[in-house]
């Protein structure tokens, strides 16, 4: 890499306050070069110097960094394995703690409330959802829970995993609305999986698609804070792309290799 895209680097982390060093060259090349073309930069030294001087791309950089790969039930199959570990959890008497962690634009805990009521097994009043992300901008367009179709993203496809789904999500002209009904059972915070710390008690978690970015050294301490903030016996969901690594993996058992599901020894 060149010496200013270390400079870039350096003053992400430096002055914007998110920690690059997490994440994997790769990725974050992908992500400053698409803020070049959008900028019509010439190159790295050019976009620097930008940086410099135009706090709006602040906020369009960390937007761009943030990982924001996700949809509503995204890969099916994956959704109906979620179900029934939930399922199985609600039929136990108390309170049902699920956190969904990275949480992008609040797409995946509406998706998890969707699916808590629509089943009858599930009483929707035991169930706490909380759902976190690095990103601000992420966490305040998913407090909103407005979102537009593309060309790219056919949300209505992506809905079709529940039969009624109109009875959750308001659709006008291309437009669609979380119902107050569905954000109830969601709260938003805040949270950097490597650095923050543990939040305990959860019965299940979904982490899905944000191990494959995450350098190896941090991967640790991601992990730990997830199995630290699962109860004995909890879940842990992550993206079908992802692995836990050898030595990393002691705190949990598999249950279904090919889903990524595990619980917590």
């Amino acid at each position: 890499m060149t010496d200013a895209f270390e400079r870039i680097l350096s003053f992400v982390e430096t002055e914007l306050s998110f920690a690059t060093s997490h994440y994997n060259d790769d990725y974050l090349d992908r992500r400053i070069s698409s803020r070049i073309r959008r900028t019509e930069s010439d190159g790295y030294a050019e976009y620097y110097e930008r940086l410099q001087t135009d706090p709006a791309e602040h906020r369009a950089l960390l937007e761009s960094m943030s990982i924001n790969v996700t949809g509503f039930f995204r890969n099916p199959e994956v959704w109906a394995g979620i179900r029934a570990i939930v399922r199985e959890l609600a039929s136990d008497a108390g309170q049902l703690r699920i956190w969904s962690a990275a949480c992008a634009d609040g797409r995946e805990p509406y998706s998890i409330s969707m699916l808590v009521h629509d089943d009858q097994a599930i009483d929707p009043a035991s169930v706490e959802i909380l759902a976190t992300d690095i990103s601000e901008p992420a966490l305040e367009t998913a407090r909103r829970g407005v979102y537009t179709g593309s060309r790219t993203a056919d949300i209505d496809d992506q809905l079709q995993f529940i039969d009624e789904y109109t009875d959750y999500v308001d659709v006008q002209e291309g437009t669609y609305t979380i119902t107050d009904q569905i954000k109830r059972l969601v709260s938003f915070e805040r949270h950097d999986l490597i650095t923050d710390d543990p939040i305990p008690g959860f019965d299940l978690i979904v982490c899905r698609n944000v191990l494959i970015y995450i350098d190896a050294e941090h991967k640790r301490p991601m992990l730990e804070t997830l199995s630290k903030s699962l109860r004995s016996g909890g879940y842990l969901v992550i993206g079908k792309a992802e692995t836990i690594p050898p030595g990393l993996d002691t705190s949990f058992c598999t249950l279904e290799p090919r889903l990524r599901m595990y619980s917590r020894r």
